[in-house]
C-alpha cells in the first residue's frame, strides 16, 4: 500500500519475510525492491543486500547529482555510466570502501569535466556516509588523451 511523503521526508516501509529476505516499498511511488543477506553472511545472495544498496545509492546519487547540475548549468552531459565495488571490512562487518568508476560521455570541455567531478564528490549520499568509509571515485572519458 503506497504512502505519501511525510512533512519531513519520504516514507518507506520494510517487511521481513522468510529467511533473510526483506521487501521494501517506496511510499510515494509504490515501487518495490527486495533484499537478501549476502552469501558470505548466511544468505543466498540472490538479490541486493542492504549494504549493496548503499553502494548502488552512491553510484546513482553521483550520476543524478551530475545530471541535475548539468541541467541547471547548461552542460551537455549526455549519458554517463557508473560501476561500484563494495568492499567490506573483517568483523565487525561494515562497508570499508566503495570504489566508484564513472564512464563519462565524450565532448565535455575541461571546465565542464572539472565542474561535474566536483559535483559528483559532493553528492548527498557521499556526504551522508561515515568519514571512515573510503570513497575513491575515478572518471573515464572516451576522448581523453591516452
Amino acid at each position: 500500500m503506497s504512502q505519501p511523503s511525510s512533512p519531513t521526508g519520504v516514507v518507506m516501509s520494510v517487511e521481513s519475510s522468510s529467511g533473510f529476505h526483506c521487501k521494501l516499498e517506496h511510499g510515494p511511488s509504490g515501487s518495490r525492491i527486495t533484499t537478501e543477506a549476502p552469501k558470505d553472511n548466511g544468505g543466498t545472495g540472490m538479490s541486493f543486500s542492504p549494504t549493496d544498496l548503499v553502494g548502488a545509492a552512491l553510484a546513482s546519487c553521483v550520476l543524478t547529482t551530475m545530471a541535475l547540475a548539468a541541467s541547471r548549468e547548461n552542460i551537455p552531459l549526455g549519458d554517463a555510466r557508473a560501476r561500484v565495488e563494495k568492499r567490506m571490512t573483517p568483523p565487525p562487518r561494515r562497508i570499508g570502501e566503495l570504489v566508484l568508476e564513472v564512464e563519462m560521455p565524450a565532448g565535455l570541455s575541461a571546465a565542464h569535466r572539472a565542474r561535474l567531478e566536483e559535483v559528483a564528490h559532493g553528492c548527498p549520499v557521499s556526504r551522508s556516509l561515515h568519514p571512515d568509509v573510503k570513497l575513491p571515485i575515478s572518471f573515464r572519458y572516451p576522448d581523453a588523451a591516452q
